[in-house]
């Protein structure tokens, strides 16, 4: 039987680009802000539902883990279908579920639409990746990822102060109404604009146990799940706490916290294209390690802030903001070339699933670590920011075991493969090689 055609990155299909960006950044702000808003809502939440924190808790929760269980399934599913047909039917059901939100008019009901919400909203990230990948060559494909992560910037400055303002005027259930108002022209754009993208689907696809192990049990694989989980549980142990800290250690008002992201969100906006254009032309990895220490160094400093220095903390918040996106942008190009295409969607979704799970984790050790004192203070904080660095530090070694990954098909026919390579080849899996060494 003759071999289907398989995707040639070095030469991929001509798209209109910048049009597919946009919907993918727009898509990205989309989720961002229905993510981040729940937590600035809680009080509203609280109050109007008659829920205690621990109920809230769950509300918040809830989307992560429908996320990496939905992330799961659809790593065994996701490649089997076209990258047009798969976004698609997740970001209407991520649409469905947001508002969903916003006629809930009960704790059971929010509930059960945060977990509609998540098991599609989750997997948006990765498949937005994915295509990615399948539009944009390795050597632009910095340059994508930087473009897609001005979505988390433009959500931080403009959309979740937005829907903070809606919410505390019209009520919270406006919130979640309006960002479905805004999320569905995009669904008809991208309904008619995107390509169908089906180039990695072939005649037949693995069974569901063969997927998985074709998914999870690849070396390669492994140390790229291994770099998104150091990078989140550098992240997510800091985070969470950091309203609180900022309030209760360094001083600020809870008027003065909306300051704190609108400058991290800026300097973002602008950092982000310039950090994937270089990426793209000095080495992924060669920016990563750049970018990251310096993430690791605000991830000390913004833990052991004394009090009264509202503005030193305003500055450090921005540049850790930066650099944690900036750290990703490299990473995530690299963890997109680490697969080959004909899986990449379902490798994607998985590590999607993975990232919330890492998230979910980091939060709840960090929540073991910090005490919070009769006065607000928060106790231990600068240890949770060494472990974070660490696992900052850890990544660096992690970015370096990363390996670009091309198709068995391709690579046999462009160099000569030794005996064990062949028979990979003949087997039909995906070969993973260092590409600066194929001639």
């Amino acid at each position: 039987m003759t071999a289907p055609p398989i995707e040639n990155e070095s030469e991929p299909p001509l798209y209109h680009e910048q049009l597919i960006l946009l919907i993918l950044a727009a898509v990205q702000f989309i989720t961002i802000v229905d993510f981040m808003i729940v937590m600035p809502l809680g009080p509203q939440l609280m109050r109007s539902l008659a829920i205690a924190p621990q109920a809230f808790g769950l509300v918040v929760s809830s989307y992560t883990f429908a996320a990496g269980v939905a992330g799961l399934i659809a790593a065994a599913t996701v490649d089997r279908f076209s990258r047009r047909a798969a976004f698609m039917f997740l970001y209407s059901g991520f649409l469905l579920g947001t508002l969903l939100c916003g006629l809930a008019t009960s704790y059971p009901t929010l509930l059960t639409a945060r977990i509609v919400t998540g098991a599609f909203g989750g997997i948006l990230g990765g498949m937005s990746m994915a295509i990615i990948g399948d539009v944009f060559p390795e050597s632009r494909r910095g340059r994508a990822t930087g473009s897609l992560m001005t979505g988390f910037a433009i959500a931080s400055v403009v959309g979740v102060p937005l829907g903070l303002v809606i919410g505390t005027n019209y009520g919270w259930q406006m919130s979640f109404i309006a960002l479905s108002a805004l999320a569905f022209p995009i669904l008809l754009l991208a309904w008619f604009a995107l390509p169908p993208l089906g180039t990695h689907l072939s005649e037949s696809r693995p069974f569901t146990v063969k997927a998985f192990r074709a998914t999870f049990l690849q070396v390669n694989h492994l140390n790229a799940f291994a770099l998104i989980i150091a990078l989140t549980m550098s992240g997510f142990l800091v985070f969470p706490f950091l309203s609180v800290y900022l309030v209760g250690n360094v001083g600020m008002t809870e008027n003065e916290l909306p300051m704190v992201y609108v400058a991290g969100g800026l300097l973002t906006l602008f950092a982000s294209p310039v950090v994937g254009r270089y990426a793209d032309r000095f080495g992924k990895l060669r920016v990563f390690r750049s970018i990251a220490p310096v993430s690791a160094l605000m991830l000390l400093l913004i833990t052991q802030l004394p009090a009264g220095t509202k503005w030193l903390a305003i500055a450090v918040f921005a540049t850790l903001m930066v650099c944690n996106v900036g750290r990703m942008i490299p990473a995530m190009a690299m963890v997109v070339s680490s697969v080959a295409p004909s899986n990449r969607g379902a490798f994607l979704s998985a590590n999607s699933s993975i990232q919330h799970m890492a998230g979910g984790v980091a939060s709840y050790i960090g929540g073991l670590i910090v005490v919070q004192a009769a006065d607000g203070r928060l106790a231990n904080f600068w240890l949770i920011g060494f472990v974070s660095a660490a696992f900052t530090l850890l990544s660096l070694w992690l970015a370096g075991r990363l390996r670009s990954a091309i198709e068995p098909e391709v690579l046999a026919e462009e160099v000569s493969l030794p005996a064990a390579a062949e028979a990979s080849v003949e087997a039909g899996e995906p070969l993973v090689v260092c590409l600066d060494k194929v001639s």
